[in-house]
């Protein structure tokens, strides 16, 4: 998972993926599939990715009571996919219960998909945190305290910005993964973003994995855009 690159496919529909995949025909990516595309397209789009020898982060983000929950992540474990996430606000019991329904879903003999829960999103901020979800603590002390309880409920990470990775790294066991969205190259547009980063930055950061969509979605040159963000991702100079 370490010094991974997770493209995310923001399209709403399969002749979209296919179109956008056709030039790099070949290469084995790890792919993000979000709300937009699984509910257009539905499990049959996590299979056509496997078909491909893809990796799938199935990114739907479950977030209701324990059991419903626990159900869920037991019927998510079937399709295939390497990792999925909940959000760490549902409460350790429900991060619990997420766990138990993977296990309970993986067939005998394979590893269950990892499970990763979203902090704070990346589009939010300090002041929308008061304002809106009325949480008064500062924004790295809830990452921190949720990413803590993700931890003790058994989930292998966490969904953050790439800012508060060092914070994490400091308070966490070294193997705990950091999934970090939010990347733009300096040139790209911030868009819906609020707490950004570079390629390099969330490198230097100690990011375990970067989620990036648009920047290479919407490029003129995807496979182009692809190459320039992994080498400065993985410090590859040219």
């Amino acid at each position: 998972m370490n010094q991974s690159l997770v493209i995310a496919l923001d399209f709403s529909s399969k002749q979209e993926v296919e179109q956008f995949l056709q030039p790099f025909e070949g290469e084995s990516l790890f792919l993000k599939v979000g709300m937009e595309l699984f509910y257009k397209e539905g499990p049959a789009i996590l299979a056509y990715l496997n078909e491909h020898n893809h990796r799938i982060f199935l990114d739907l983000k479950l977030h209701d009571i324990p059991n419903t929950v626990k159900q869920g992540m037991k019927s998510l474990a079937n399709y295939g996919v390497d990792m999925v996430n909940v959000h760490a606000a549902g409460g350790t019991r429900m991060m619990e219960a997420a766990v138990e329904g993977l296990i309970a879903g993986t067939q005998a003999g394979k590893q269950r998909p990892l499970c990763i829960a979203v902090t704070q999103l990346t589009s939010t901020s300090q002041g929308m945190m008061e304002r809106e979800l009325l949480i008064k603590e500062s924004l790295n002390d809830v990452v921190l305290h949720y990413a803590k309880q993700a931890d003790e409920s058994g989930l292998d990470g966490v969904v953050c910005s790439s800012l508060e990775v060092p914070l994490l790294r400091a308070h966490l066991r070294p193997s705990f993964l950091t999934v970090t969205p939010g990347i733009r190259m300096a040139e790209d547009s911030v868009d819906d973003q609020v707490r950004i980063v570079t390629p390099q930055q969330a490198r230097e950061n100690g990011s375990s994995a970067i989620v990036v969509g648009r920047s290479i979605t919407k490029a003129k040159n995807p496979v182009l855009a692809y190459q320039k963000m992994k080498q400065q991702w993985e410090g590859v100079t040219v």
